[in-house]
C-alpha cells in the first residue's frame, strides 16, 4: 500500500465502524465541556461522568462555580485526582471568564490555553467538540495509533499532532480525532492487544510494530 492507500484504508474503516461517533464526556455547552476536559486529566471518562452531575447540579456556568469556594470545588470532584490542582484551576479560569469573556468561553486556542490548567489538548478538544473547529487533540490512543500505523515516529505527542494534520484533510479532523480514540480503546490498547480485532494495524502496521507483536507473542507462549 502507498501512504495515501494507507491513510484512505485508515479514514474509510473508521467511516464504517463509527458512523455515528458518541462524544466521551458528558457535557451541555462549550463551559461544561471545558470543565469536563480539565477534569479528564490523568482520569477516566467513565469517573468524570459520575462526578460532573454533582458538581454541575451545584454550578453549571462561570458566575455559580465563583460563588463555591476552592475547598468546596475540590470536596466534589476529589473522585477524578490531583484535585488540589483541578479545584483551583475550575475557580480561576471562571473567575477570568466573567471578567474578560461575559461569562463564555472564547473559541480560540490561544485564548483558551491562557486559562488556568487548561493546555493545549483541553484547548483544542473544547474548539473542535465544542464550536466545531477544525483541531486534532492528541491524547494517549492516538499518539500509539499513530505510531502503530506508521504515520508518525512517536517521539511526541507535538510531533503526532503535526502529522495527523499533515495526512488526514482538515475537515476531517473533528471526527477522525475521537474515531481514532475510540478505535484504540476497543480495538487497539496499549494492554491487552489482540492483534486479530485490530483490522487496521493487522493491515498497514508499522513492520518494526508487527514484528515485535509477533515475536512477543512467541515468548509469552
Amino acid at each position: 500500500m502507498t501512504k495515501k492507500e494507507k491513510v484512505d484504508f485508515v479514514i474509510s474503516t473508521l467511516k464504517e465502524i463509527y458512523p455515528t461517533i458518541p462524544v466521551p464526556l458528558e457535557h451541555k455547552d462549550p463551559y461544561t465541556l471545558l470543565i469536563a476536559v480539565l477534569l479528564s486529566a490523568q482520569s477516566t471518562d467513565v469517573r468524570v461522568n459520575q462526578i460532573t452531575p454533582l458538581l454541575f447540579a451545584k454550578a453549571a456556568n462561570p458566575y455559580d462555580m465563583v460563588q463555591l469556594t476552592v475547598e468546596e470545588i475540590r470536596e466534589i470532584i476529589k473522585p477524578v485526582g490531583l484535585s488540589p490542582t483541578k479545584s483551583k484551576g475550575i475557580h480561576g479560569l471562571s473567575q477570568i471568564l466573567i471578567e474578560k469573556y461575559d461569562g463564555h468561553v472564547p473559541n480560540d486556542i490561544a485564548l483558551l490555553e491562557e486559562l488556568p490548567s487548561v493546555g493545549h489538548k483541553t484547548a483544542s478538544v473544547v474548539v473542535s467538540q465544542a464550536f466545531g473547529t477544525p483541531a486534532f487533540p492528541v491524547d494517549t490512543h492516538i499518539h500509539r495509533l499513530m505510531y502503530r500505523w506508521g504515520f508518525s515516529n512517536g517521539k511526541n505527542v507535538v510531533q503526532t499532532e503535526k502529522d495527523a494534520k499533515r495526512i488526514f484533510p482538515k475537515e476531517l479532523w473533528n471526527d477522525l480525532h475521537l474515531q481514532i480514540i475510540w478505535y484504540g480503546r476497543e480495538y487497539s490498547p496499549a494492554r491487552g492487544w489482540k492483534l486479530d480485532k485490530d483490522i487496521i494495524t493487522k493491515t498497514i502496521g508499522r513492520k518494526k510494530v508487527l514484528h515485535d507483536y509477533h515475536k512477543n507473542k512467541k515468548t509469552r507462549i
